[in-house]
């Protein structure tokens, strides 16, 4: 799929492709809960998709040790990436970890690792679905 050895790749890449495929996730996981209207789909995967949202699922794998040296590694070099911009709506340091999530998901997705994907993204919308997550 992708020429280019994922582990070569700059972290701003991997956060690009991160964010797109968790996106495709999330929306997929609301059509499958069903009974939500069409107007209330965007509002709901914002709770899922929001900086905010994804530094504090980040906080959770981190405290709950579930990222082996490799993963820690991209989500540290996604979180010390200068981007030069910071959206509006959230603070510098929830920004960068946020991209650091989005690398590690860009990562394993590039990398063919679809079963740690998966596992890493369940865990994800399990906890915000739990409510540990306010929108962002």
């Amino acid at each position: 799929m992708i020429a280019q050895n994922v582990r070569q790749m700059k972290s701003l890449t991997l956060a690009y492709m991160g964010d797109a495929v968790y996106e495709i996730y999330v929306r997929e996981h609301l059509i499958a809960v069903g009974n939500i209207k069409p107007q209330n789909l965007h509002q709901l995967a914002v709770k899922f998709v929001s900086a905010k949202s994804q530094a504090r699922v980040l906080h959770d794998w981190l405290h709950r040790n579930l990222l082996d040296e490799e993963e820690l590694s991209i989500v540290r070099r996604g979180r010390n990436a200068k981007s030069g911009s910071v959206p509006k709506n959230t603070d510098v340091t929830t920004y960068r970890h946020s991209t650091g999530f989005e690398a590690l998901i860009g990562f394993l997705y590039l990398d063919n690792r679809k079963d740690r994907l998966e596992e890493l993204i369940q865990i994800a919308i399990q906890f915000v679905e739990k409510g540990e997550v306010n929108n962002g």
